[in-house]
Protein backbone atom coordinates (compact mmCIF):
# COMPACT_ATOMS: atom_id res chain seq x y z
CA UNK A 1 0.00 0.00 0.00
CA UNK A 2 1.63 3.37 -0.86
CA UNK A 3 2.44 5.48 2.11
CA UNK A 4 3.55 9.06 0.20
CA UNK A 5 2.63 10.14 -3.27
CA UNK A 6 4.04 12.81 -4.77
CA UNK A 7 2.27 13.74 -7.79
CA UNK A 8 3.47 17.16 -10.52
CA UNK A 9 4.57 18.77 -7.43
CA UNK A 10 6.02 22.39 -8.80
CA UNK A 11 7.56 24.70 -6.04
CA UNK A 12 8.90 27.92 -6.70
CA UNK A 13 10.35 31.03 -4.48
CA UNK A 14 8.93 33.73 -5.71
CA UNK A 15 9.53 34.03 -9.50
CA UNK A 16 12.21 31.11 -9.75
CA UNK A 17 10.55 27.86 -10.18
CA UNK A 18 13.17 25.68 -8.54
CA UNK A 19 10.88 21.65 -8.68
CA UNK A 20 8.57 21.33 -11.26
CA UNK A 21 6.81 18.38 -12.66
CA UNK A 22 8.06 15.91 -9.64
CA UNK A 23 6.13 12.39 -9.26
CA UNK A 24 6.78 9.19 -7.31
CA UNK A 25 5.54 7.53 -4.54
CA UNK A 26 6.93 5.78 -1.46
CA UNK A 27 5.65 2.46 -0.96
CA UNK A 28 5.16 1.09 3.38
CA UNK A 29 8.31 -0.35 4.35
CA UNK A 30 10.42 0.11 1.28
CA UNK A 31 13.02 2.94 0.93
CA UNK A 32 13.40 5.24 -2.09
CA UNK A 33 16.11 7.38 -2.77
CA UNK A 34 16.17 11.00 -3.90
CA UNK A 35 19.31 11.73 -5.85
CA UNK A 36 21.16 14.57 -7.41
CA UNK A 37 23.78 16.84 -7.33
CA UNK A 38 23.27 20.18 -4.97
CA UNK A 39 20.84 22.62 -6.64
CA UNK A 40 18.80 19.82 -8.42
CA UNK A 41 15.95 20.42 -5.87
CA UNK A 42 16.28 16.76 -3.64
CA UNK A 43 16.13 19.23 -0.18
CA UNK A 44 13.16 21.32 -1.38
CA UNK A 45 11.35 18.42 -2.39
CA UNK A 46 11.51 16.44 0.57
CA UNK A 47 11.13 19.32 2.88
CA UNK A 48 7.39 19.78 0.79
CA UNK A 49 6.09 16.53 1.81
CA UNK A 50 5.57 17.81 5.40
CA UNK A 51 5.35 21.90 3.93
CA UNK A 52 8.36 22.61 6.08
CA UNK A 53 9.51 25.00 3.24
CA UNK A 54 10.88 28.64 5.02
CA UNK A 55 8.99 31.37 4.55
CA UNK A 56 5.88 32.74 2.55
CA UNK A 57 7.84 33.02 -0.57
CA UNK A 58 7.80 29.38 -1.48
CA UNK A 59 4.55 28.64 -3.50
CA UNK A 60 4.34 24.29 -3.70
CA UNK A 61 1.43 23.06 -6.06
CA UNK A 62 0.88 20.03 -7.28
CA UNK A 63 -0.30 17.11 -5.27
CA UNK A 64 1.34 15.25 -1.88
CA UNK A 65 -0.33 12.41 -0.41
CA UNK A 66 0.69 11.30 2.74
CA UNK A 67 -0.74 8.60 4.44
CA UNK A 68 -4.45 9.54 3.49
CA UNK A 69 -4.02 13.08 3.85
CA UNK A 70 -3.40 16.00 1.85
CA UNK A 71 -0.44 17.76 2.82
CA UNK A 72 -0.64 20.94 0.75
CA UNK A 73 -4.19 21.65 1.79
CA UNK A 74 -3.74 20.63 5.21
CA UNK A 75 -4.87 22.90 8.28
CA UNK A 76 -2.18 23.61 10.53
CA UNK A 77 -3.16 21.37 13.44
CA UNK A 78 -3.35 18.18 11.03
CA UNK A 79 0.37 19.19 10.10
CA UNK A 80 1.01 18.93 13.30
CA UNK A 81 -0.03 15.60 13.97
CA UNK A 82 1.81 14.71 10.43
CA UNK A 83 5.31 15.52 11.44
CA UNK A 84 6.30 13.48 13.68
CA UNK A 85 3.40 11.43 14.30
CA UNK A 86 3.36 10.03 10.67
CA UNK A 87 6.45 10.98 9.29
CA UNK A 88 10.17 11.87 11.20
CA UNK A 89 12.50 14.40 9.71
CA UNK A 90 16.39 13.55 9.99
CA UNK A 91 17.83 16.89 8.56
CA UNK A 92 21.57 17.00 6.75
CA UNK A 93 23.75 18.98 9.90
CA UNK A 94 22.63 17.99 13.05
CA UNK A 95 24.82 20.55 14.34
CA UNK A 96 22.87 23.46 13.19
CA UNK A 97 19.18 21.64 13.62
CA UNK A 98 19.78 20.86 17.31
CA UNK A 99 19.50 23.68 19.75
CA UNK A 100 22.89 24.71 20.87
CA UNK A 101 21.21 25.63 24.39
CA UNK A 102 19.06 22.49 24.79
CA UNK A 103 20.29 19.33 26.26
CA UNK A 104 19.99 16.09 24.58
CA UNK A 105 17.48 15.10 27.21
CA UNK A 106 15.48 18.33 26.31
CA UNK A 107 15.47 18.25 22.46
CA UNK A 108 14.24 14.18 22.05
CA UNK A 109 12.02 15.03 25.66
CA UNK A 110 10.10 17.51 23.37
CA UNK A 111 9.69 15.57 20.33
CA UNK A 112 7.91 13.11 22.38
CA UNK A 113 6.07 15.51 24.25
CA UNK A 114 4.34 17.45 21.20
CA UNK A 115 2.79 14.39 20.42
CA UNK A 116 1.64 13.13 23.61
CA UNK A 117 1.80 14.39 27.38
CA UNK A 118 4.41 12.32 29.19
CA UNK A 119 6.73 13.62 32.10
CA UNK A 120 9.32 12.75 34.92
CA UNK A 121 10.54 9.60 35.23
CA UNK A 122 7.92 7.90 32.28
CA UNK A 123 9.71 10.85 30.21
CA UNK A 124 13.01 10.35 31.09
CA UNK A 125 12.66 6.57 30.27
CA UNK A 126 11.28 6.97 26.90
CA UNK A 127 14.07 9.32 26.09
CA UNK A 128 16.86 7.06 27.18
CA UNK A 129 14.53 3.88 24.90
CA UNK A 130 14.68 6.13 21.71
CA UNK A 131 18.31 7.33 22.12
CA UNK A 132 19.53 3.24 22.79
CA UNK A 133 17.06 2.45 19.80
CA UNK A 134 19.48 5.11 17.63
CA UNK A 135 22.32 3.35 18.79
CA UNK A 136 23.31 6.21 21.47
CA UNK A 137 26.20 4.69 23.54
CA UNK A 138 26.07 5.26 27.25
CA UNK A 139 22.52 7.00 26.50
CA UNK A 140 21.69 7.49 30.72
CA UNK A 141 25.47 9.21 30.93
CA UNK A 142 24.99 11.50 28.11
CA UNK A 143 21.68 12.82 29.31
CA UNK A 144 22.71 16.24 30.04
CA UNK A 145 25.23 16.44 27.53
CA UNK A 146 24.80 19.73 24.89
CA UNK A 147 25.36 19.46 21.28
CA UNK A 148 29.17 20.64 21.12
CA UNK A 149 29.87 17.72 23.79
CA UNK A 150 29.47 14.98 20.97
CA UNK A 151 30.74 13.68 17.91
CA UNK A 152 29.21 14.14 14.78
CA UNK A 153 27.77 10.49 14.61
CA UNK A 154 26.33 11.20 18.21
CA UNK A 155 24.50 14.21 16.92
CA UNK A 156 23.22 12.41 14.48
CA UNK A 157 22.03 9.66 16.90
CA UNK A 158 20.24 12.37 18.64
CA UNK A 159 18.22 13.71 15.67
CA UNK A 160 17.58 9.96 14.94
CA UNK A 161 16.24 9.32 18.43
CA UNK A 162 14.00 12.35 18.27
CA UNK A 163 12.48 11.64 14.75
CA UNK A 164 11.95 8.28 16.14
CA UNK A 165 9.64 10.36 19.00
CA UNK A 166 6.26 8.79 17.66
CA UNK A 167 7.22 5.42 16.18
CA UNK A 168 6.46 7.35 12.29
CA UNK A 169 5.68 4.83 9.25
CA UNK A 170 8.10 7.48 7.39
CA UNK A 171 11.47 8.53 7.88
CA UNK A 172 12.68 11.67 5.47
CA UNK A 173 16.88 11.25 5.86
CA UNK A 174 18.16 14.63 4.08
CA UNK A 175 21.96 13.66 3.25
CA UNK A 176 21.93 11.98 6.86
CA UNK A 177 25.68 11.01 6.63
CA UNK A 178 27.40 14.05 4.81
CA UNK A 179 30.74 14.94 6.26
CA UNK A 180 30.86 11.77 8.63
CA UNK A 181 33.74 9.10 8.49
CA UNK A 182 33.53 6.33 6.72
CA UNK A 183 32.64 4.08 9.94
CA UNK A 184 30.33 6.08 10.97
CA UNK A 185 28.40 6.32 7.81
CA UNK A 186 28.38 2.93 8.02
CA UNK A 187 27.18 2.56 11.02
CA UNK A 188 24.23 4.84 10.22
CA UNK A 189 23.11 3.51 7.04
CA UNK A 190 23.12 0.50 9.22
CA UNK A 191 20.69 1.97 11.88
CA UNK A 192 18.77 3.27 9.36
CA UNK A 193 18.39 -0.10 7.71
CA UNK A 194 17.68 -2.17 11.21
CA UNK A 195 15.10 0.77 12.55
CA UNK A 196 13.49 0.11 9.00
CA UNK A 197 13.00 -3.50 9.23
CA UNK A 198 12.58 -3.89 12.84
CA UNK A 199 9.79 -1.06 13.00
CA UNK A 200 8.21 -1.58 9.65
CA UNK A 201 9.26 2.01 8.24
CA UNK A 202 9.12 3.15 5.39
CA UNK A 203 12.58 5.52 4.35
CA UNK A 204 12.89 8.57 1.81
CA UNK A 205 16.53 8.83 1.69
CA UNK A 206 18.23 12.20 0.01
CA UNK A 207 21.93 11.96 -1.08
CA UNK A 208 24.41 12.31 -3.50
CA UNK A 209 26.04 9.27 -3.00
CA UNK A 210 25.04 6.56 -5.35
CA UNK A 211 27.60 4.11 -3.35
CA UNK A 212 24.65 4.52 -0.31
CA UNK A 213 21.94 4.28 -2.96
CA UNK A 214 23.06 0.92 -4.66
CA UNK A 215 23.80 -1.00 -1.16
CA UNK A 216 20.38 0.54 0.32
CA UNK A 217 17.98 1.77 -1.87
CA UNK A 218 15.12 -0.41 -3.27
CA UNK A 219 13.94 2.16 -5.50
CA UNK A 220 15.74 5.40 -7.02
CA UNK A 221 14.76 8.54 -8.59
CA UNK A 222 17.08 10.83 -9.96
CA UNK A 223 16.32 14.37 -10.04
CA UNK A 224 18.70 17.36 -12.49
CA UNK A 225 17.76 21.44 -12.18
CA UNK A 226 14.21 20.56 -10.53
CA UNK A 227 13.10 17.83 -12.65
CA UNK A 228 13.03 14.11 -12.19
CA UNK A 229 14.87 12.72 -15.41
CA UNK A 230 14.68 9.25 -14.25
CA UNK A 231 13.28 6.57 -11.81
CA UNK A 232 12.93 2.87 -11.43
CA UNK A 233 14.24 -0.17 -9.19
CA UNK A 234 17.68 0.54 -8.24
CA UNK A 235 19.29 -2.78 -10.15
CA UNK A 236 17.55 -1.97 -13.04
CA UNK A 237 19.29 2.20 -13.12
CA UNK A 238 22.75 0.73 -12.03
CA UNK A 239 22.63 -1.98 -14.44
CA UNK A 240 20.82 0.20 -17.97
CA UNK A 241 20.47 3.90 -16.73
CA UNK A 242 18.16 5.32 -19.83
CA UNK A 243 19.31 9.70 -19.20
CA UNK A 244 22.77 11.21 -19.81
CA UNK A 245 22.64 12.55 -16.44
CA UNK A 246 22.43 9.39 -14.71
CA UNK A 247 25.25 7.66 -16.54
CA UNK A 248 27.05 10.54 -16.02
CA UNK A 249 26.11 10.40 -12.18
CA UNK A 250 27.00 6.66 -12.19
CA UNK A 251 30.31 6.69 -14.10
CA UNK A 252 31.63 9.88 -12.25
CA UNK A 253 33.78 8.64 -9.29
CA UNK A 254 37.45 10.24 -8.40
CA UNK A 255 39.45 7.54 -10.53
CA UNK A 256 42.92 7.14 -11.47
CA UNK A 257 46.14 8.12 -9.75
CA UNK A 258 48.02 10.95 -9.05
CA UNK A 259 51.55 11.32 -11.53
CA UNK A 260 54.69 9.33 -10.72
CA UNK A 261 56.93 11.05 -7.80
CA UNK A 262 60.49 11.67 -9.60
CA UNK A 263 63.63 9.41 -8.66
CA UNK A 264 65.53 11.60 -6.20
CA UNK A 265 62.65 13.89 -5.49
CA UNK A 266 63.91 16.40 -2.71
CA UNK A 267 62.38 16.23 0.41
CA UNK A 268 60.04 19.45 1.18
CA UNK A 269 58.81 19.13 4.33
CA UNK A 270 59.62 16.48 7.21
CA UNK A 271 57.75 16.02 10.68
CA UNK A 272 59.60 14.03 13.63
CA UNK A 273 57.96 13.27 16.33
CA UNK A 274 55.71 15.96 16.41
CA UNK A 275 53.84 16.26 19.21
CA UNK A 276 50.53 18.61 20.20
CA UNK A 277 49.05 18.18 23.76
CA UNK A 278 45.96 20.16 24.57
CA UNK A 279 45.80 20.79 28.24
CA UNK A 280 42.36 19.78 30.56
CA UNK A 281 41.64 22.51 33.21
CA UNK A 282 39.54 21.94 36.37
CA UNK A 283 38.22 23.17 39.00
CA UNK A 284 37.63 27.36 39.84
CA UNK A 285 41.60 27.71 39.35
CA UNK A 286 41.97 25.98 36.04
CA UNK A 287 44.37 23.71 37.35
CA UNK A 288 45.83 21.44 34.13
CA UNK A 289 44.91 18.10 35.65
CA UNK A 290 45.66 16.13 32.02
CA UNK A 291 46.59 16.91 28.66
CA UNK A 292 44.44 15.72 25.51
CA UNK A 293 47.24 13.88 23.23
CA UNK A 294 46.08 14.74 19.93
CA UNK A 295 49.19 14.30 17.97
CA UNK A 296 51.57 11.97 20.14
CA UNK A 297 54.71 11.45 18.14
CA UNK A 298 53.80 11.28 14.64
CA UNK A 299 56.71 11.30 12.07
CA UNK A 300 55.83 12.14 8.64
CA UNK A 301 57.51 13.48 4.86
CA UNK A 302 56.69 15.17 1.73
CA UNK A 303 59.03 14.78 -1.03
CA UNK A 304 58.36 17.11 -4.16
CA UNK A 305 55.41 16.21 -6.10
CA UNK A 306 53.89 14.01 -3.56
CA UNK A 307 50.88 13.31 -2.54
CA UNK A 308 51.07 11.89 1.49
CA UNK A 309 47.50 11.05 2.93
CA UNK A 310 46.63 11.07 6.06
CA UNK A 311 43.77 8.75 6.90
CA UNK A 312 41.89 8.30 10.38
CA UNK A 313 38.34 8.92 11.98
CA UNK A 314 37.32 12.34 13.26
CA UNK A 315 39.34 12.80 16.53
CA UNK A 316 42.41 10.98 15.17
CA UNK A 317 44.67 14.29 14.84
CA UNK A 318 44.82 14.60 11.28
CA UNK A 319 43.85 18.43 11.11
CA UNK A 320 46.11 19.26 13.52
CA UNK A 321 48.99 17.73 12.35
CA UNK A 322 48.80 19.11 9.30
CA UNK A 323 48.11 23.01 11.38
CA UNK A 324 50.96 21.77 13.44
CA UNK A 325 53.24 21.15 9.96
CA UNK A 326 52.58 24.72 9.06
CA UNK A 327 53.19 26.18 12.60
CA UNK A 328 49.62 27.35 12.76
CA UNK A 329 49.16 25.27 15.84
CA UNK A 330 51.89 25.24 18.36
CA UNK A 331 53.64 21.39 18.59
CA UNK A 332 56.63 20.20 19.94
CA UNK A 333 59.18 17.39 18.06
CA UNK A 334 61.10 18.58 14.81
CA UNK A 335 59.99 20.25 11.81
CA UNK A 336 61.82 20.99 8.55
CA UNK A 337 60.53 22.98 5.50
CA UNK A 338 63.31 22.35 2.34
CA UNK A 339 65.67 21.69 4.94
CA UNK A 340 65.27 24.61 7.49
CA UNK A 341 64.00 23.76 11.23
CA UNK A 342 61.03 26.10 11.27
CA UNK A 343 59.84 24.51 14.97
CA UNK A 344 61.55 27.34 17.22
CA UNK A 345 61.47 30.31 14.39
CA UNK A 346 60.51 33.03 15.59
CA UNK A 347 57.47 34.88 13.84
CA UNK A 348 59.55 37.43 12.02
CA UNK A 349 61.53 34.59 10.77
CA UNK A 350 59.09 32.06 9.56
CA UNK A 351 57.00 35.07 7.75
CA UNK A 352 58.73 34.59 4.65
CA UNK A 353 58.85 31.18 4.76
CA UNK A 354 54.87 31.08 4.82
CA UNK A 355 54.37 31.81 1.26
CA UNK A 356 56.08 28.60 0.48
CA UNK A 357 53.54 26.48 2.24
CA UNK A 358 49.82 27.24 2.14
CA UNK A 359 46.77 25.52 3.24
CA UNK A 360 43.21 24.98 1.95
CA UNK A 361 40.38 24.47 4.14
CA UNK A 362 37.50 22.25 4.34
CA UNK A 363 34.97 24.12 3.71
CA UNK A 364 34.40 26.67 0.79
CA UNK A 365 31.39 28.07 2.29
CA UNK A 366 33.13 29.13 5.43
CA UNK A 367 37.01 30.08 4.05
CA UNK A 368 35.81 33.10 2.07
CA UNK A 369 35.33 36.31 3.21
CA UNK A 370 31.80 36.95 2.06
CA UNK A 371 32.70 40.79 1.90
CA UNK A 372 35.44 40.55 -0.48
CA UNK A 373 35.78 39.83 -3.99
CA UNK A 374 37.31 37.15 -5.71
CA UNK A 375 39.97 39.11 -6.96
CA UNK A 376 40.42 40.57 -3.23
CA UNK A 377 40.60 37.12 -1.82
CA UNK A 378 42.83 35.92 -4.19
CA UNK A 379 45.02 38.76 -4.17
CA UNK A 380 45.18 39.34 -0.53
CA UNK A 381 48.42 37.13 0.21
CA UNK A 382 50.02 39.01 -2.67
CA UNK A 383 49.62 42.15 -0.65
CA UNK A 384 50.57 40.47 2.52
CA UNK A 385 53.36 39.21 1.11
CA UNK A 386 54.49 41.63 -1.97
CA UNK A 387 53.54 44.34 -1.07
CA UNK A 388 55.64 46.62 -3.42
CA UNK A 389 53.56 45.02 -6.45
CA UNK A 390 51.88 47.33 -8.41
CA UNK A 391 47.97 46.88 -8.89
CA UNK A 392 48.57 45.82 -12.72
CA UNK A 393 51.40 43.42 -11.89
CA UNK A 394 48.49 41.77 -9.46
CA UNK A 395 45.88 41.84 -11.15
CA UNK A 396 47.80 40.22 -13.92
CA UNK A 397 48.95 37.37 -10.97
CA UNK A 398 45.84 36.64 -10.05
CA UNK A 399 43.75 36.42 -13.00
CA UNK A 400 46.76 33.39 -14.27
CA UNK A 401 45.87 31.62 -10.87
CA UNK A 402 42.70 31.96 -11.53
CA UNK A 403 42.73 30.66 -14.81
CA UNK A 404 45.12 27.71 -13.58
CA UNK A 405 42.17 26.35 -11.12
CA UNK A 406 39.75 26.66 -14.71
CA UNK A 407 38.22 30.25 -13.65
CA UNK A 408 37.25 33.22 -16.01
CA UNK A 409 39.50 35.48 -14.76
CA UNK A 410 36.38 37.82 -15.83
CA UNK A 411 34.84 36.93 -12.42
CA UNK A 412 37.09 38.33 -10.68
CA UNK A 413 34.93 41.12 -9.76
CA UNK A 414 32.38 38.78 -8.18
CA UNK A 415 31.20 38.04 -4.68
CA UNK A 416 31.83 34.14 -3.11
CA UNK A 417 27.83 33.88 -2.98
CA UNK A 418 27.88 34.18 -6.56
CA UNK A 419 29.61 30.52 -7.22
CA UNK A 420 29.06 27.01 -6.57
CA UNK A 421 30.95 25.06 -3.94
CA UNK A 422 33.01 23.70 -6.19
CA UNK A 423 33.93 27.38 -7.99
CA UNK A 424 34.65 28.48 -4.59
CA UNK A 425 36.75 25.58 -3.63
CA UNK A 426 38.99 26.47 -6.78
CA UNK A 427 38.58 29.90 -5.74
CA UNK A 428 40.06 28.64 -2.36
CA UNK A 429 43.27 26.87 -4.32
CA UNK A 430 44.03 30.09 -6.42
CA UNK A 431 44.50 31.47 -3.59
CA UNK A 432 46.85 28.88 -2.19
CA UNK A 433 48.47 28.84 -5.95
CA UNK A 434 48.95 32.64 -6.26
CA UNK A 435 51.90 32.69 -3.80
CA UNK A 436 53.65 29.67 -5.84
CA UNK A 437 53.92 27.27 -3.02
CA UNK A 438 55.94 24.31 -2.51
CA UNK A 439 53.94 22.57 0.06
CA UNK A 440 50.23 22.92 -0.14
CA UNK A 441 48.03 21.17 3.20
CA UNK A 442 44.42 20.41 1.63
CA UNK A 443 41.98 20.17 4.86
CA UNK A 444 39.29 17.75 3.23
CA UNK A 445 39.31 20.11 0.21
CA UNK A 446 36.32 17.84 -1.02
CA UNK A 447 34.32 16.86 1.42
CA UNK A 448 31.94 19.17 0.92
CA UNK A 449 31.45 18.67 -2.61
CA UNK A 450 28.78 16.75 -4.73
CA UNK A 451 30.35 13.53 -6.30
CA UNK A 452 30.82 15.14 -9.77
CA UNK A 453 32.87 18.04 -8.51
CA UNK A 454 34.66 15.97 -6.19
CA UNK A 455 36.14 14.32 -9.46
CA UNK A 456 37.07 17.80 -11.15
CA UNK A 457 38.90 18.96 -8.42
CA UNK A 458 40.93 15.93 -7.94
CA UNK A 459 41.68 16.27 -12.00
CA UNK A 460 42.55 19.60 -10.63
CA UNK A 461 44.96 18.83 -8.08
CA UNK A 462 46.97 16.25 -9.65
CA UNK A 463 47.14 18.38 -13.03
CA UNK A 464 48.61 21.32 -10.66
CA UNK A 465 51.15 19.27 -8.70
CA UNK A 466 52.49 17.40 -12.43
CA UNK A 467 53.27 21.33 -13.30
CA UNK A 468 54.26 22.51 -10.44
CA UNK A 469 55.90 19.42 -8.71
CA UNK A 470 53.70 20.52 -5.62
CA UNK A 471 53.86 18.11 -2.26
CA UNK A 472 50.45 17.63 -0.59
CA UNK A 473 49.54 16.71 2.46
CA UNK A 474 46.00 15.41 1.63
CA UNK A 475 43.63 15.10 4.37
CA UNK A 476 40.41 13.30 3.97
CA UNK A 477 38.22 10.98 5.42
CA UNK A 478 37.36 9.45 2.07
CA UNK A 479 39.59 6.89 1.03
CA UNK A 480 38.16 6.80 -2.37
CA UNK A 481 39.66 9.97 -3.14
CA UNK A 482 42.44 9.46 -1.03
CA UNK A 483 42.96 6.32 -3.69
CA UNK A 484 42.54 8.53 -6.37
CA UNK A 485 44.97 11.24 -5.12
CA UNK A 486 47.80 9.76 -2.74
CA UNK A 487 50.99 8.16 -3.55
CA UNK A 488 51.22 7.42 0.12
CA UNK A 489 49.01 7.19 3.49
CA UNK A 490 49.54 7.41 6.78
CA UNK A 491 46.57 6.04 9.13
CA UNK A 492 46.13 8.00 12.35
CA UNK A 493 43.90 6.55 15.32
CA UNK A 494 43.84 8.75 18.68
CA UNK A 495 46.82 10.68 17.48
CA UNK A 496 49.43 8.07 16.87
CA UNK A 497 50.35 6.42 13.39
CA UNK A 498 48.38 2.96 13.23
CA UNK A 499 50.21 2.28 9.72
CA UNK A 500 51.83 3.73 6.58
CA UNK A 501 52.87 2.69 3.07
CA UNK A 502 52.40 2.72 -0.50
CA UNK A 503 49.14 3.76 -0.94
CA UNK A 504 47.61 1.12 -3.49
CA UNK A 505 49.24 -2.08 -1.28
CA UNK A 506 47.63 -0.41 1.44
CA UNK A 507 43.91 -0.06 0.02
CA UNK A 508 44.24 -3.57 -1.34
CA UNK A 509 45.95 -5.27 1.47
CA UNK A 510 45.76 -3.22 5.10
CA UNK A 511 47.86 -5.09 7.58
CA UNK A 512 46.22 -3.65 10.91
CA UNK A 513 42.67 -4.46 11.87
CA UNK A 514 41.52 -0.70 12.53
CA UNK A 515 43.02 -0.12 8.84
CA UNK A 516 41.22 -2.61 7.48
CA UNK A 517 37.97 -1.94 9.09
CA UNK A 518 38.15 1.56 7.45
CA UNK A 519 38.61 0.26 4.42
CA UNK A 520 36.21 -1.87 4.66
CA UNK A 521 33.77 0.93 5.59
CA UNK A 522 35.03 2.83 2.26
CA UNK A 523 34.90 0.01 -0.62
CA UNK A 524 32.33 -2.39 1.14
CA UNK A 525 34.74 -5.40 1.77
CA UNK A 526 34.13 -8.13 4.44
CA UNK A 527 36.25 -8.12 7.02
CA UNK A 528 36.37 -8.35 11.10
CA UNK A 529 35.48 -5.15 12.75
CA UNK A 530 39.05 -3.55 14.43
CA UNK A 531 39.06 -3.03 17.93
CA UNK A 532 38.60 0.14 19.52
CA UNK A 533 36.64 1.37 16.69
CA UNK A 534 34.38 4.36 17.88
CA UNK A 535 30.91 3.94 17.74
Amino acid sequence: MTLLTVENLSVAFGAKRVVEGVSFAVERGETVALVGESGSGKSVTALSCLRLLPGAGANPAGRILLDGTEVLSAPEAELRRLRGGVAGMVFQEPMTSLNPLHTVERQVGEAITLHRPMAGAALRARVIELLRRAGFPNAEERLAAYPHQLSGGQRQRVMIAAALANDPKLLIADEPTTALDVTIQAQILELLETLKRDLGMALLLITHDLNIVKKHADRIVVMKDGHAVEQGRVADIFAAPAHPYTRMLIATEPRGAPPPVADGAAEVMRGEEVRVHFPIRRGLLRRVVGHVRAVDGVSVTVHEGETVGLVGESGSGKTTLGLAMLRLEESAGAIRFEGTPIQGLPRAALRPLRRRMQIVFQDPYGALSPRMSVAEIVGEGLAVHEPGLGSAAREKAVATALEEVGLDPAMAERYPHEFSGGQRQRIAIARALVLKPRFLVLDEPTSALDVSVQAQVVELLRALQAKHRLAYLFISHDLRVVRAMAHRIVVLKDGRVVEEGEAARLVAAPREAYTRALMAAAFDLRTEAAPGLRT
